[in-house]
C-alpha cells in the first residue's frame, strides 16, 4: 500500500486506479491489454500512465532491494542501531539511502582510518570544540614516533583527515552541497593538449562552460562523448568560494587557532573528497537526464516510422539501386510474397527500360518501389521515363537498416537460396507495402531516427523502444493468417517460441478460422490467449467479430445487442442505422462498464479499422539531384527523415540530408521540435545555406 500510495502522489492518479494496474501487472497482464480492454478497472488510463506506473514501481522495487542489502551488511559488521535501520527505512530516494549510508560503507584504506588507528580522534574532536586553546600544544600529547605520529604538526594533520571525511561522510552537508551543484554547477568542457586535430569534431567543446542543470541533451551527450574518446575533459564545479562558505557556516564556529584547523580540514575535505563525489553524482544524473530526452525523442521517432501509411496489399516492383553492380530488382505479389528477381545497369539504358517494361506487364504491377541509398535517384529518373501509367506511384523509400536485415538470420531462414542484394530488394517492396511488417524485423537503433543512439543507457533504450513497438503492433492489430514470426511475436501476450507454434500451426493445418482455434496452438494457454486474442484479426473468419478489435470475452454483449434488434450479429457490422439504435446503458454490467462498450460500439462501426494515415506519394524535384544544384533561396519539397532535440533532419533528394534548425521549424519560438514536425511528414523547405566541401545543408521552414 505504501508503493502505491508513493506512486498515486508522484503522478496525480487515483490510489483505486494506480492499485488496479498493479495488481493486472502482477497477474501478467501486458501494457497493451489493460490499456484497450480492462478501462473499467484503471480509469480509462492510457499505455503511458500505465508505462509510468510500471517504471515506478521498479524503481521502488530496486531501492527495496538496496536497503535490504544495506541492513544485512550493516547487521553482519554489527553495526546496525535501532536509529539507523529507522533512518534508512525512511530513505525515499536512492541518494538519500546512499547518503545515510556513506558513513557506513565499506572503504579502501584511507587517511582517515591511518590517522584513527594513531589514535588521533581525540585530537579530532578537540578541534571540533574549537576552544581558546592552543591545538599545537594539545597535538604534543599525541606524538608518538612508533606510532608514526613524528611531530605535533603530523598529528594536527591526521587529525584534520580524520575531520575532512566527517565531513564528507554528513549526509545533511551532502545533500545541501549537493544542491548547490544542481542550481548553480557549470559543465565545464575543454580539449586534451594534442587531441585538437583528431577530434575536430568537437570543436564546438575544446573550451565550453555553460549552467550543467539547464545544458540541453544533445549538448551534454556530445561533451560526455568527446570525454570517452579521450579528446575532451569536462567538469561540473559550482563556484568553490559558495561550496567553502556553505560547509564553513556548519563547522566553523569562531577565530581561534582550532577553528583555523578545521577551516583548513574543511577546504581539504571539500576539494579531496566531497567535490569529487558530488562531482560524479551530478555527472551521472546529467547523463541520465540526457539519456532520457534522447530515448523519449527516439521513441517518439520511431513511433511515427513504424506507424507509416502503408501502401496496402498491392503489385509491388522495388529496385535497391546501383550503379556499378547495378540495381537489383524483385517482383512481389499483394502479400510480399516473391515472384521474380532480376538486375538492370542504369549504363544499358535500353536493355534495362526493356526489362522493366516487361517485368511491369507480366506481373501487373501496381506501384514502384525504389531504395533512397546511393543512385537512389538517377533509378528514380531512369524508371520515370518510362512513361508508367499514372496509377502506377513510383516511390522513394528510405531503406534505412536494410542492409542489416538482408545479412540477419530472419532474412537467411526467409530467403535461404537468394542472396543479401535480393533480400535487401524484397525489404524495399515490402517497406512500401506496410512498413510497420517489415520494420519489425530490424533492431530499432539500426534504422536510423535516433540522436545518440549508441551513447545512452542501452538497457532503458532497449525497454523504451521495445514498448514503442509492442504499443503500435497491437494498435494497428495484426492479419494472424498472413503475420511474419517477427510481427506476432510482438503481439500482446505471445512470444518468439508461441508465434513460431502459430506459424507451425498454420503450416500444418491451413489459415486459422476462428479465435477459439488460437487455444490449439502448443504453449499458448489461457492466459496468452486472454491477452493476444483481441489484437489478432482473421479477416474471413467463421465469427463475423473476429476481424474486429472486439475481445472474445465481448462477443456475448454484442450477440446480445444483435438480438435485441432482431438482426443477425453480421447484419450490425458496419450499419450506422441499426447502431445508433443501441442504447448501451442497457448492457452495463459489473465487468462491463461504459468505456468498454463505447470501444465496442466504434470497433462495430468500422471492424478491424487500420489506425495508420491514408497513403500520399511523395516527388521529389527533378531538378535537383545532388547537392550542388542548390541554391540559396530555393523552395523545395522534402520528408522528414529524423527528429531531434535541436532540430529536424530533412531528405530533399540529393544523398544529404538537410538540418532545420530548431530556430527555423516555425515563426513562433519552438521549445520542443515534435510540436512542429515528425519523421515522414511531407515538408517544403526553403534553402538557407550550403556547404559542399563539408556536405552540409541548412534548411528553413519558416513562411517569412
Amino acid at each position: 500500500m505504501e508503493t502505491i500510495t508513493i506512486i498515486s502522489r508522484e503522478l496525480n492518479l487515483s490510489p483505486e486506479n494506480v492499485s488496479s494496474v498493479v495488481k493486472l501487472l502482477e497477474e501478467g497482464a501486458t501494457l497493451p491489454f489493460i490499456a484497450r480492454y480492462r478501462k473499467e478497472r484503471t480509469g480509462s488510463l492510457d499505455e503511458v500512465a500505465i508505462g509510468l506506473i510500471r517504471d515506478r514501481m521498479d524503481q521502488l522495487k530496486t531501492l527495496d532491494e538496496r536497503k535490504t542489502a544495506i541492513l544485512k551488511s550493516l547487521t553482519e559488521r554489527s553495526l546496525l542501531t535501532r536509529e539507523l535501520q529507522a533512518e534508512i527505512e525512511a530513505a525515499a530516494t536512492l541518494t538519500g539511502l546512499e547518503d545515510v549510508y556513506e558513513k557506513y560503507r565499506p572503504k579502501k584504506r584511507t587517511r582517515a582510518q591511518d590517522a584513527r588507528e594513531k589514535g588521533l580522534e581525540p585530537l579530532a574532536g578537540f578541534l571540533l570544540k574549537q576552544s581558546g586553546q592552543d591545538p599545537l600544544l594539545e597535538a604534543e600529547s599525541y606524538v608518538s614516533p612508533e606510532k608514526g605520529v613524528d611531530s605535533a604538526q603530523d598529528a594536527l594533520a591526521g587529525a584534520r583527515d580524520i575531520l575532512a571525511e566527517t565531513m564528507n561522510e554528513d549526509a545533511d552537508i551532502r545533500a545541501k552541497i549537493r544542491n548547490l551543484f544542481i542550481h548553480t554547477a557549470m559543465i565545464q568542457s575543454s580539449a586534451k593538449k594534442g587531441k585538437e586535430e583528431e577530434g575536430a569534431k568537437f570543436k564546438d567543446y575544446f573550451d565550453w562552460s555553460e549552467n550543467a542543470f539547464k545544458a540541453p541533451s544533445h549538448r551534454v551527450l556530445a561533451m560526455f562523448r568527446g570525454q570517452n574518446e579521450d579528446v575532451l575533459t569536462v567538469h561540473v564545479l559550482p563556484d568553490e568560494d559558495q561550496a567553502l562558505s556553505l560547509m564553513e557556516g556548519r563547522y566553523v564556529k569562531n577565530g581561534s587557532q582550532s577553528a583555523e584547523e578545521v577551516r583548513a580540514a574543511v577546504k581539504d575535505g571539500y576539494k579531496r573528497l566531497l567535490s569529487k563525489s558530488i562531482e560524479k553524482e551530478c555527472m551521472a544524473e546529467l547523463k541520465s537526464r540526457a539519456d532520457e530526452t534522447a530515448i523519449h525523442v527516439f521513441a517518439a521517432n520511431l513511433k511515427e516510422l513504424l506507424l507509416s501509411a502503408p501502401l496496402g496489399q498491392k503489385n509491388i516492383l522495388a529496385l535497391d539501386p546501383g550503379f556499378r553492380t547495378g540495381c537489383k530488382l524483385v517482383c512481389l505479389d499483394a502479400q510480399g510474397k516473391l515472384l521474380h528477381h532480376d538486375v538492370i545497369y542504369l549504363h544499358d539504358a535500353a536493355a534495362g527500360k526493356k526489362t522493366l517494361l516487361k517485368l511491369v506487364k507480366a506481373y501487373k504491377t501496381e506501384a514502384v518501389a525504389i531504395g533512397n541509398g546511393t543512385a537512389g535517384r538517377e533509378t528514380e529518373a531512369f524508371v520515370r521515363e518510362l512513361g508508367l501509367s499514372d496509377a502506377i506511384p513510383i516511390v522513394m523509400v528510405d531503406e534505412s537498416g536494410a542492409s542489416i536485415y538482408s545479412a540477419s538470420e530472419t532474412a537467411r531462414q526467409e530467403f535461404p537460396d537468394h542472396d543479401i542484394t535480393v533480400r535487401g530488394a524484397v525489404s524495399i517492396g515490402r517497406r512500401l507495402m506496410d512498413p510497420l511488417s517489415e520494420l519489425v524485423k530490424l533492431d530499432p537503433k539500426s534504422i536510423g531516427v535516433g540522436q545518440y543512439q549508441h551513447d545512452v543507457d542501452q538497457k532503458r533504450l532497449k525497454k523504451s523502444l521495445d514498448d514503442v513497438v509492442v504499443f503500435c503492433v497491437n494498435q494497428v492489430g495484426v492479419e494472424v493468417n498472413t503475420a511474419g514470426r517477427e510481427l506476432l511475436a510482438r503481439v500482446s501476450g505471445l512470444n518468439d517460441t508461441i508465434a513460431g507454434n502459430m506459424i507451425a500451426f498454420r503450416n500444418e493445418n491451413g489459415p486459422f478460422r476462428s479465435r477459439k482455434s488460437f487455444l490449439k496452438v502448443p504453449r499458448l494457454g489461457p492466459k496468452a490467449f486472454e491477452q493476444a486474442a483481441g489484437f489478432l484479426r482473421i479477416h474471413d473468419g467463421d465469427h463475423p467479430l473476429d476481424r474486429s478489435g472486439i475481445h472474445p470475452e465481448s462477443y456475448a454483449v454484442v450477440e446480445k445487442m444483435a438480438n435485441d434488434l432482431r438482426i443477425r450479429v453480421q447484419d450490425l457490422l458496419m450499419n450506422p442505422e441499426q447502431i445508433a439504435k443501441i442504447d448501451l446503458n442497457r448492457y452495463v454490467t459489473v465487468s462491463i462498464g461504459l468505456p468498454t462498450l463505447k470501444d465496442i460500439v466504434k470497433e462495430l462501426a468500422s471492424p478491424g479499422r487500420d489506425p495508420r494515415k491514408q497513403f500520399q506519394a511523395f516527388r521529389f524535384d527533378d531538378t535537383i539531384h545532388d547537392i550542388k544544384d542548390l541554391v540559396p533561396g530555393m523552395k523545395v519539397p522534402g520528408i522528414v527523415t529524423n527528429v531531434t532535440a535541436f532540430g529536424a533532419f530533412v531528405d530533399i533528394g540529393v544523398h544529404q540530408d538537410g538540418l532545420v534548425h530548431i530556430s527555423q521549424l516555425a515563426d513562433r519560438f519552438v521549445k520542443n521540435p515534435a510540436e512542429v514536425v515528425t519523421v515522414r511528414q511531407i515538408v517544403t523547405v526553403t534553402v538557407l545555406e550550403v556547404n559542399v566541401k563539408r556536405k552540409r545543408i541548412s534548411l528553413s521552414m519558416k513562411k517569412r
